[in-house]
């Protein structure tokens, strides 16, 4: 497991001094793609091991960590939607797992939420005595994701909480959570690093052009480290080919080609795209993709900006049916055909 990131260390520190928490519940909450999960799984980790070393980070060498490496620490539960646990052997970052490869038949029916059985399971962990009466911690991830039902069972077990029990919620999207819910934790605002510390990091993954995958990321570093050598490298850059010359768009050879690719991801690439359209034309400066200024430049002088304006707040709602599609493929047709005409190409 690795350890917590550089930007991180201010708040860990913040966080674990005297191991005092306000309350049963911690809310750690931040932009997608910087590391709240595994900062979470370090904490618990740090917060069940037997002797922590310095600056209260585990030691790795205890019976603890031991069982908490191989998944089978007895005080410690996780609960994550199954589209997410398909990729839980892995110790790479889960905040943009969804990244990878979502499309497989394996995965197609695997749910994008956390259901009310996976909430109620809790009930005999929460209740019955830890391992050698100890803390016991819950980590939910993404805390969002829990479907109406999950969310009011979890709020019956966080208004009446037993001793030493812990809950960690993780979340990219705290607005989303019921109120109910924000106002029973502690809520921990995780830092965005901020360009240099983001631009180090990523040149040690050895990124080969960090300022434009981080500039593309929305300024997230693991996120940009998935656009740069993760599953889905080649397809992102299929999509820039085309999206960025609407003479070489095919929408149906596009759809086809990113079908496979987890569609919420698909839509945000495409939200970022129409931002900076839109950005260049009224303002003249881009945000997201700098290494396709050109094709920006001369797409925006020709576009329809109200056409554009409003595809762009369309796609918030595409965003929303993107986790529910009824056909991937036809889904992306749709979205591709509709940005096409929008700049005139056939």
């Amino acid at each position: 497991m690795a350890d917590i990131y550089s930007w991180q260390h201010d708040i860990w520190q913040r966080l674990t001094h005297n191991r005092q928490f306000q309350g049963h519940a911690l809310l750690l909450k931040g932009k997608k793609g910087t590391g709240k999960y595994e900062f979470a799984r370090q904490l618990a980790k740090s917060l069940l091991c037997a002797a922590p070393a310095a600056e209260q980070k585990a030691c790795g060498a205890c019976l603890s960590c031991g069982w908490f490496e191989q998944s089978s620490h007895p005080n410690f539960y996780q609960v994550m939607p199954e589209a997410l646990l398909a990729n839980s052997n892995s110790s790479a970052e889960k905040e943009d797992s969804e990244e990878k490869s979502g499309g497989a038949a394996s995965k197609k029916s695997a749910s994008q939420q956390i259901g009310v059985e996976q909430i109620r399971k809790l009930t005999d962990f929460v209740y019955m005595s830890g391992h050698q009466n100890g803390l016991k911690i819950i980590l939910i991830y993404p805390a969002e994701t829990m479907n109406s039902a999950a969310a009011n069972a979890l709020l019956k077990k966080l208004e009446e909480p037993p001793e030493q029990v812990l809950f960690l919620l993780v979340t990219h999207q705290a607005q989303r959570l019921l109120p109910t819910i924000r106002s029973r934790c502690q809520q921990i605002a995780m830092p965005l690093p901020d360009a240099a510390a983001a631009l180090a990091w990523l040149k040690q993954q050895e990124v080969s052009d960090p300022e434009v995958s981080l500039a593309a990321a929305g300024f997230s570093p693991l996120t940009a480290l998935l656009l740069a050598k993760g599953e889905n490298a080649a397809q992102y850059g299929q999509f820039i080919e085309q999206i960025g010359h609407p003479n070489r768009l095919d929408p149906l050879s596009l759809a086809e080609t990113l079908q496979q690719t987890n569609l919420s991801i698909v839509v945000n690439w495409l939200q970022k795209w129409c931002y900076d359209l839109v950005s260049y034309r009224t303002s003249g400066k881009i945000r997201y993709y700098v290494k396709q200024l050109p094709a920006i430049q001369a797409l925006s002088q020709h576009m329809d900006l109200p056409g554009c304006v409003t595809f762009t707040r369309e796609l918030n709602t595409k965003q929303q049916l993107s986790h529910h599609p009824l056909n991937p493929r036809l889904f992306l047709e749709e979205l591709f055909i509709a940005y096409a005409a929008l700049l005139g190409s056939k």
